[in-house]
């Protein structure tokens, strides 16, 4: 799913944003659950229960900034996170939750909700040729992405986050 999302990220970049509503930052003004961009480590150890298996760090040269994939299978959520140091202090840089998550967006959305309902509560703020690009439903930019992925109409995983850098 990363590599759809990056993929349509990429070629959102490509795309000006006019067709986005000028006044909807997904990574200001959306989370899931009590998760959102930029949260602390500390603060987001403490809005999941679920112990989470972490994957190695990474050095990236576009950014300059050391990256870590945080999955907790249990609860259905993989956290990408970012910090200016090798084993520095975490942030969250991207969320994508799937099932068994029971997290929803500041909307109501959640894993499981219909594709009529992600359209009416985002609608104004689509972009669509994010969206056709990935097959999905996305909000935002490359750069503050909100996706929903669908499964036989019906949400399947939802991302929010940098998508591309």
């Amino acid at each position: 799913m990363f590599t759809r999302i990056a993929l349509a990220a990429m070629l959102g970049g490509l795309i000006s944003g006019t067709c986005l509503a000028a006044d909807f930052d997904p990574l200001d003004q959306e989370q899931i659950g009590g998760l959102r961009y930029g949260l602390s480590e500390a603060a987001f150890k403490k809005e999941i229960a679920c112990a989470p298996t972490r994957g190695p760090e990474e050095f990236a040269g576009a950014d300059g900034a050391w990256h870590q994939d945080w999955k907790y299978p249990d609860c259905g959520i993989t956290l990408g996170t970012v910090s200016n140091k090798k084993r520095g202090v975490k942030t969250i840089e991207s969320i994508t939750v799937s099932r068994p998550s029971a997290l929803a967006t500041k909307k109501g959305i959640k894993i499981g909700s219909t594709k009529a309902a992600v359209v009416t509560a985002y609608k104004t703020h689509q972009n669509k040729e994010l969206s056709q690009s990935s097959d999905g439903f996305a909000v935002g930019t490359a750069y503050a992405l909100l996706m929903f992925d669908f499964a036989d109409g019906r949400v399947s995983s939802i991302f929010l986050g940098v998508g591309a850098e």
